[in-house]
């Protein structure tokens, strides 16, 4: 085994040590983070879709325990991988393809983590378990494009461990305070994990805003840019509760301009730019910064 498990007991929980020899391999990978409920599973899912429609192979892999990243790409709620180990007693040799892996909206292929039981483990565990099972299904090996969409704005050790094998990591705020000062703090976390990996800042996804300017103002002040700009339209929140995709919606000229940012938003980073070297605030002078009238 690559990554060192300790199986829990009843009052013991999951815990692990990252293996810096286990990677992805080839593909492009980019870690999805931002505040809770900034529209991170949306953006992760329409970002896949735009990949696979620019013909690309993707995989996406949800890293929240609620387990809905992936819902409106396989209009279901996808098995886990933690109940896919769970139900083979934690022997991996026993687990099939498709015991956690589910083909999505035009072939874009969904694996969903899950977790350990609330307030007993650490998402690394799953993080790492996750990779190392598509690495002995070789399913990495005919992937182009990997997205981890992670759980909220939480940047300890286990839910930062996506960072181990992403290339870019790219982070959705709103024009507002809270995800602004969420961000603020993901950029220190990113910028931790460089020093040991090869993880770089890929820029902002401005979500559900109509304006730009706070997000704007902060990007300049710390060395960060908006690569995208979703703003907040009654068809994308209509998307989510019809488990579907932008990109499956009936058209209309405000969604194909929104899908039309997708797909030159994969193009850009399939294409590549330089890395961002942001430097993040102090949590003191970011309040004094976010001034809004």
């Amino acid at each position: 085994m690559n990554i060192p498990i300790r199986k829990p007991v009843e009052t013991d929980s999951f815990q692990v040590e990252l293996d810096p020899a286990i990677s992805i391999g080839a593909a492009k990978v980019f870690a999805i983070y931002g505040k809770g409920g900034i529209g991170k599973s949306t953006t992760s899912s329409n970002l896949s879709v735009a990949f696979s429609k620019l013909g690309k192979r993707v995989l996406q892999i949800g890293c929240d325990p609620k387990h809905d990243s992936t819902f409106t790409l396989t209009k279901r709620l996808a098995p886990t991988v933690i109940d896919a180990l769970e139900s083979v007693k934690f022997h991996s040799e026993e687990l099939r393809v498709e015991d956690f892996v589910v083909e999505g909206y035009n072939g874009v292929m969904c694996v969903e983590a899950g977790g350990p039981p609330a307030g007993t483990g650490c998402g690394g565990y799953v993080v790492g378990q996750t990779v190392k099972l598509l690495k002995e299904h070789h399913l990495l090996e005919d992937t182009d494009v990997v997205i981890f969409d992670v759980l909220g704005d939480v940047v300890c050790g286990g839910f930062a461990s996506p960072l181990q094998h992403a290339g870019r990591a790219l982070i959705v705020a709103a024009n507002d305070f809270d995800s602004i000062f969420a961000m603020n703090r993901i950029v220190a976390a990113i910028r931790a994990k460089s020093k040991n990996y090869e993880v770089r800042l890929g820029g902002v996804i401005a979500n559900r805003s109509v304006a730009t300017n706070e997000i704007d103002r902060y990007n300049e002040a710390v060395g960060l840019r908006r690569v995208a700009h979703f703003p907040d339209l009654d068809v994308i929140r209509r998307s989510r509760l019809k488990k579907s995709t932008l990109f499956e919606m009936e058209p209309s000229p405000e969604l194909e301009a929104v899908q039309n940012e997708y797909l030159r938003l994969a193009d850009e980073l399939w294409n590549g730019y330089a890395p961002l070297d942001a430097a993040p605030m102090k949590d003191r002078d970011l309040f004094e910064f976010l001034g809004f009238d």
